[in-house]
This record gives structure tokens, sequence and C-alpha cells, in this order.
């Protein structure tokens, strides 16, 4: 992270979010249009990590090949949730649930994305910076995430959502839910060893939502580590998410 390839990259995606976000704010083109574009790039985006990460992989016995697709590349990080989200509210009627959607979108599509973009996973796990021009990857990540950064403005800057203080709360436990899920679909899907009912040991767990392994490297050894790594969280979810709210708090329930 922070490459030459990956400053170059944030630069794009910083011009292109505040050019679309200027276009958007001048043109006034409508939310449900707007979802509909995001809808179309959520597909193209899905359909570009399907090509780049299915591979065909042989039995143990060697007598056959089958299809797969590393569970650390299923869609189950905050963004590519997001994209059941729009999906939703896209083609929902409105209703106080889907303001209730909308208004947990309209910052975690912000944050989530932002932190994606200046700390990308796919350096060095997938690609190396080396190939941040020439791999589809890389095009489908700085894009994908840009086009979510400018759907979380343009949700508070549309003037269709009703957007109300009390939302923080209803964010903050949709966000906690999607946390303690994450524990257990990283634990389902890692590689465990055991002799009998001992536990011996566990390979290949995956990081969804970041809440087994830090994303900057930093080692967690002993159980005190993981709650202290994941009251920092808890902090900073609280501390980041509240001020999307603060202008809303005058708004009547």
């Amino acid at each position: 992270m922070f490459s030459p390839q990956h400053l170059v990259w944030l630069a794009v995606c910083i011009v292109g979010i505040v050019l679309a976000t200027k276009k958007l704010d001048a043109t006034k083109p409508g939310l449900n249009n707007v979802l509909t574009g995001a809808c179309v790039i959520c597909a193209f985006s899905e359909v570009v990590k399907l090509l780049t990460y299915v591979q065909m992989v042989p039995t143990a016995d060697g007598s056959t090949m089958n299809l797969f697709i590393e569970w650390r590349h299923l869609p189950l990080h905050l963004c590519s949730i997001q994209i059941l989200f729009i999906f939703y509210v896209r083609f929902a009627e409105k209703s106080s649930r889907r303001d209730a959607v909308l208004a947990f979108m309209y910052p975690t599509c912000i944050l989530g994305a932002a932190f994606a973009l200046l700390l990308p996973s796919i350096f060095p796990t997938t690609i190396l910076p080396e190939q941040a021009f020439t791999s589809p990857i890389a095009y489908q990540f700085f894009l994908f995430h840009s086009m979510l950064v400018t759907l979380g403005i343009y949700i508070a800057r549309s003037g269709e959502v009703t957007i109300r203080f009390k939302h923080l709360f209803s964010t903050y436990a949709i966000l906690a839910a999607l946390t303690i899920l994450s524990i257990y679909a990283n634990s389902a899907l890692s590689y465990v060893t055991y002799r009998g009912t001992e536990l011996l040991s566990v390979e290949n767990t995956p990081n969804f939502f970041f809440t087994f392994r830090t994303p900057i490297g930093i080692q967690l050894t002993q159980m005190w580590h993981w709650y202290v790594y994941l009251g920092i969280l808890l902090v900073l979810a609280i501390v980041l998410i509240a001020p999307f709210y603060l202008p809303y708090r005058k708004r009547a329930n």
C-alpha cells in the first residue's frame, strides 16, 4: 500500500468521486436512477471478480478437476454486502425500513469504501503493485469502491431520503449484527484440524469485516490482544459514524 501505483489510483479515484458528485449535484438525476447505475456497476464488478478468482483445482487423487473460488473472495466484506442493500433499496417500495437501510448505507458506503481505497486488500495478496494498471481486478476494486463513496454522498444530498438522528442507532445495530455474523463466518470458513475432539490448528482463516486480523499486519497472538483490537474497532465505529448524523439531530422523529 501507498506504493506509487497506489497513490496514482488514489488520485484518480478522488478526482472521479469529485467530478461524479458535482455532476450528480448539477443534474439531480433522481436517486432511483443513480441506484440503477449502481446496480449495473455492482453486477459488472462481481462478474469481473468471478472470472478473475475462479480457478480449476484438481481433486486429491488427481482424477478430475473442480471449479473453486477461495472463501476469502466471497462477497462478505462490508463493501461487498452493500451490493445486497443497493439492490434492495432500488427495488423496494418507499418505507421507513427502506429509509433506515439508506441511512445505514450513507455513512458506511463512504467510510467503508474510503478505508478500502486507503488500505487496498488486493496489494499484495492478490496482485503486485506492478500489476496495478494491467490487472482487471485493480480496475474493479478501485472503481467499485469509488462508486460506493459517490453513492453514499448522493444518498444524503439527493433530498429523497428522510435521514433522522435516530438512524444513528439503527446503523450501529445493523453494523453490530453484521460484525457478529462475520465472526461466525470467519470461523465456519476456516480450515480446522482436530485430533478426535481436540482442536489442534486453524489455517486459511478469512478476515471478513477485519474482525480476526488487523488490516495493517499487526499480529494478534493473545486473546487480550483481540479484545483490545475489537475495542478499538468499536470506538472507531462510534466516533467516525456519529458525525454523519449530527446535521440531522434537530429533525423531528
